[in-house]
């Protein structure tokens, strides 16, 4: 990168901050005097674009630290800026969290304004909600006061009063949560009031509608506010409330001293509250403002910045209309790779695999992410994970067994398991479904839907134990106890399991993005077209996490031998049919969606023509061309895979799946690192049965 044009006005030690910085980011850094709106994209360096600015805007005299106040959604973000504007020598300025700059502020003015301390704050909302619905005699269970919590945050946030709550909530299509409808939910909202108002204390929303209060209503707390506070900077502008942008503007005054910097295209907690408007429309509030765009993309190379274009390409409205366009700054890496698995353990084996592979290449557990897009998603990776011996660490959420509805469950089940000849499949169902599981998923969001997925997850992992001939009621619970008991091992280092929502922000060099089927992404609740491109924007926000390896994959059914009636997320359909895909091989028939890989592709080995997709891969040649190995040597191959899975007590795709097998039997490999060379088969298969595979094959490569 060349260095910049030197300003004559600075200090040489000021232009210093700016040599590390690329043109756009050095604009950032040099403007002051207008509101700034910097749009930047996934892994374009805002962090860095802003605190230069500020160490800039001290250096030059531009900016006083100690009345500079900038603003973040987290303690983690706001305890990383600090960290670099301390490394570029401003540690005297305040960064916070708007909840933790309220706060203090709060504390400070309450004597003034009311009298007396401040009131303690209520450290989480679930007993003075619970305690407001049972005065108005409301039976809930815990995963159904989970959703009402979300909803009161979400009033609050809105700055809405219980009166006005039921329009509102009309208007935002939320017309009830957990089984009630909008005027029971103002009925809560007006109790929770009086909760607090008797236990004399305050929730955090309160922080910030009473610090609204005070700058509203007393002008020397207004004046005394402003004459700290005078530049502004707000990061994930993209994520602020009605509630957060009120008091940012309080903050202000008649000031226009603000920088703002957000991603539309990352805007993922509307139903928290989060507006995008405010980022879209700042230059219709603020008409001096100026707009800078960062699109250089220093995190992810040139495939997967490519990749997540592509889905932006398919969005519709403002998210189309204001996007980001990417452009990496790093050389070029492998492909992303577009792959679909028979069922869900399917998929979590491969997945395992995969990275067990990577692993023993030299890649640290820590360097791989699963992203998915539901909770529940996570148990069947950590079962495949445990079960070669890869350690994990589930973000955002409790380990599967450790879920409040699971723990109930495995009671439920075991007091079931005492009882004598119970056909195990259908107790499960029976048990399950008193806990609050049902064939068909909820019509609803939030705990509940979480709670109904936790338990959807066990039906089908009890579905693989009962499926063995002879199975009781206590061999699943014996099972699914000692799964418990491995997965509850506590690990340091290991692949992080966590769904978007709680990946935003991060970033790992490897990602497995995972689920990737119409029903999950976009989840099936999602029906309006702004709820359908919050979700593409989640999907985006999923591929930009990855460096350097990206996999996107999903799978046809739930359970191994049910009907494949899943497609792949409609999110793909751009990226499936963006010219570097591969072309449709000739008398393969029409691309499915879903069906073939967006990047990865190689030479057909049978015909040497046409390109072949992943799938093709496993087999190395065109669903078309005719396989090289005899129907003896397959026939052998699916024998021995059916003693093994007896003998081990496990479904035959956990050997080996029919694509490796059928791998096997085309390449006929003849020694461990041949073996090693076919897809599907990882150092852990090679181990465990490589010396009986190339048995079998010499077997019958002696008989042709």
């Amino acid at each position: 990168m060349t260095a910049p044009d030197a300003d004559p006005t600075a200090p040489a030690d000021a232009e210093s901050l700016l040599a590390a910085l690329d043109p756009e980011q050095r604009e950032v850094a040099r403007s002051f005097g207008t509101p700034i709106c910097v749009l930047a994209g996934a892994g374009t360096g805002k962090t860095r674009a802003i605190t230069h600015r500020i160490a800039y805007g001290v250096a030059t005299g531009q900016l006083n630290p100690r009345h500079v106040l900038a603003v973040t959604f987290t303690a983690k973000a706001a305890a990383e800026m600090r960290s670099r504007l301390r490394d570029l020598g401003v540690p005297a300025v305040q960064a916070r969290t708007f909840h933790a700059a309220a706060l203090r502020q709060l504390r400070h003015f309450w004597p003034r304004v009311v009298g007396g301390p401040m009131p303690e704050i209520l450290p989480q909302k679930l007993a003075g909600v619970g305690e407001a619905c049972q005065r108005l005699h409301l039976s809930v269970d815990r995963a159904a006061l989970r959703d009402i919590v979300a909803e009161v945050e979400w009033s609050r946030v809105s700055m809405l009063t219980p009166e006005a709550y039921p329009e509102a909530a009309a208007q935002a299509r939320r017309p009830g949560v957990a089984g009630f409808d909008s005027r029971s939910i103002s009925r809560i909202l007006t109790q929770y009031e009086e909760v607090k108002k008797e236990r004399g204390v305050i929730d955090f929303e309160d922080v910030l509608l009473h610090m609204v209060g005070f700058l509203s209503e007393r002008a020397d707390v207004a004046r005394e506010i402003r004459a700290q506070y005078k530049h502004f900077v707000v990061d994930e502008y993209q994520d602020v409330s009605t509630l957060q942008h009120a008091l940012l503007r309080l903050w202000m005054g008649t000031s226009d001293d603000l920088c703002v910097v957000g991603d539309a295209a990352q805007t993922i907690y509307t139903f928290a509250g989060a507006r995008a408007s405010y980022l879209l429309d700042f230059r219709s509030e603020f008409k001096r403002a100026r707009t800078i765009r960062l699109e250089r993309n220093y995190r992810s190379t040139p495939q997967i910045v490519r990749m997540a274009n592509t889905v932006l390409d398919g969005a519709h409205g403002r998210t189309r209309e204001t996007r980001l366009t990417l452009a990496s700054q790093r050389e070029p890496g492998p492909p992303p790779i577009v792959e679909s698995f028979a069922d869900d353990p399917a998929e979590a084996d491969g997945i395992a695999e995969r990275i067990d592979a990577l692993i023993t290449e030299g890649r640290r557990a820590y360097d791989i992410a699963i992203l998915f897009r539901t909770n529940s998603q996570s148990e069947a990776f950590e079962q495949a994970l445990t079960a070669r011996g890869i350690g994990y660490l589930v973000r955002g959420g409790d380990r599967f067994f450790q879920r409040q509805e699971v723990r109930r469950a495995m009671v439920a089940l075991r007091a079931a398991a005492r009882v004598e000849h119970l056909d195990p499949a259908r107790a499960v169902r029976d048990v399950l479904s008193q806990q609050g599981w049902s064939e068909q998923a909820p019509e609803t969001t939030g705990a509940i839907r979480d709670r109904w997925d936790s338990l959807n997850a066990l039906v089908g992992l009890t579905d693989t134990v009962t499926a063995r001939p002879g199975t009781t009621m206590a061999d699943v619970v014996r099972e699914l106890e000692e799964r418990a008991e491995a997965q509850a091992a506590p690990v340091v280092d290991g692949v992080t399991l966590a769904s978007v929502h709680a990946a935003k922000g991060l970033e790992w060099p490897v990602v497995f993005v995972v689920g990737a089927s119409d029903g999950l992404l976009p989840i099936s609740m999602a029906s309006t077209p702004a709820e359908i491109e919050e979700e593409r924007r989640l999907f985006y926000v999923a591929l930009t996490r990855a460096r350097d390896l990206l996999t996107v994959s999903w799978s046809a059914a739930r359970t191994p031998g049910a009907r494949g009636s899943r497609r792949a997320s409609r999110f793909l359909d751009g990226v499936l049919d963006h010219p570097d895909a591969p072309r449709t091989a000739p008398g393969a028939g029409p691309r499915r969606t879903g069906r073939r890989s967006a990047t990865v592709y190689a030479e057909c080995r049978v015909c040497g023509q046409g390109l072949i997709t992943p799938a093709e891969q496993r087999r190395g040649r065109h669903d078309g061309c005719p396989s090289p190995a005899g129907p003896e040597v397959l026939s052998a191959l699916r024998a021995w895979r059916r003693a093994r899975a007896g003998t081990q007590g496990a479904p035959a795709y956990a050997i080996l799946t029919d694509a490796a097998l059928e791998a096997v039997a085309e390449r006929a490999p003849r020694s461990e690192q041949e073996l090693l060379e076919v897809p599907g088969i990882g150092p852990g298969k090679v181990e465990s049965f490589g010396a009986e595979l190339l048995e079998l094959l010499a077997e019958a490569a002696a008989r042709r």
